[in-house]
């Protein structure tokens, strides 16, 4: 295989995707009979069948179904390196691909938009879950990292706020179930944790260390989900000092613990870290950030 090879492979790609030489032609821009001789070639030159000709189209043999898994894997690292290009450019326009975990979209999303309404030319894609997304891939132009600092190589991490989290438990819960005596609150209290009882968050290796997994009698897969069982009255859990202060009736029943407190993490890659657009967005998180209050 050599370079030559790869207009047929990416035209073998668009036809297992497209399932005819119709529909690869078209997104390809060329005509039918270039698909099938790229198609005719490729097979040549491997010496395998890539495709089952049939009356309705193309289908992957098992040959050419292990070809295309390259080609998809090559395919999305074009796109990724786009991004990344994209990225260098020297105004304030294009996307703007920002990571966080859902349990501070909250914040973050106000100012995406406010900064959106500073810079019209930028697409906002704010990209929110559990999975780390590879910033040398251009997966992203900035994270917010929440935990231990990011080690990976070739990436500029930044201090950014920390969130205090405590104990809490909802007046519904006691008016339910009463409040047990200080001496008795971790035997008898029910909590609400997430339903991995081995992840990593410090509040659950402290739930885990302090309480039968018996007493996490309400599981959940996300912090949004902890916050709305505490509200309901399903037991206590951890949540934000930030969210408690919203509710009278969120009441804290253990004080202050340190390791409670989730630091959070700028991470960019060094290669888009002076970009003027991501400047730009640094300088604006920063800033609004101030405004907000974990205690």
């Amino acid at each position: 295989m050599n370079i030559e090879n790869w207009d047929e492979i990416r035209t073998a790609f668009q036809v297992a995707k497209m399932g005819t030489v119709s529909g690869a032609a078209q997104v390809l821009g060329v005509h039918h009979a270039t698909v099938i001789r790229h198609i005719d070639s490729l097979e040549q030159t491997l010496g395998v069948k890539l495709f089952q000709r049939h009356a309705r189209g193309y289908t992957s043999t098992e040959a050419g179904t292990d070809l295309l898994k390259v080609a998809q894997a090559t395919d999305d690292q074009f796109s990724q390196l786009v991004n990344r290009i994209k990225g260098r450019g020297e105004d304030v326009s294009g996307e703007l691909i920002v990571t966080s975990l859902p349990g501070i979209s909250r914040m973050i999303a106000p100012i995406l938009a406010d900064f959106q309404t500073l810079h019209p030319h930028v697409i906002v894609r704010y990209l929110t879950g559990e999975r780390v997304f590879r910033l040398e891939y251009g997966e992203a132009h900035v994270a917010i990292r929440t935990g231990a600092a990011p080690q990976e190589p070739d990436n500029v991490v930044q201090p950014f706020v920390e969130q205090k989290f405590g104990l809490f438990v909802h007046q519904s819960y006691i008016d339910r179930f009463g409040m047990p005596a200080p001496e008795d609150l971790l035997t008898q209290m029910r909590f609400v944790g997430f339903d991995d009882l081995a992840h990593r968050a410090p509040t659950m290796r402290w739930l885990s260390e302090n309480v039968t997994p018996e007493q996490v009698s309400f599981r959940v897969s996300t912090l949004e989900a902890t916050i709305e069982a505490v509200m309901a009255g399903a037991g206590a859990g951890f949540i934000s000092y930030e969210f408690a202060a919203r509710d009278e009736n969120i009441i804290q029943i253990l004080p202050d613990d340190a390791e409670w407190t989730a630091p959070n993490w700028i991470v960019t890659h060094v290669d888009l870290h002076r970009t003027p657009k991501v400047q730009a967005f640094l300088s604006y998180l920063k800033e609004r950030s101030k405004e907000w209050s974990f205690d």
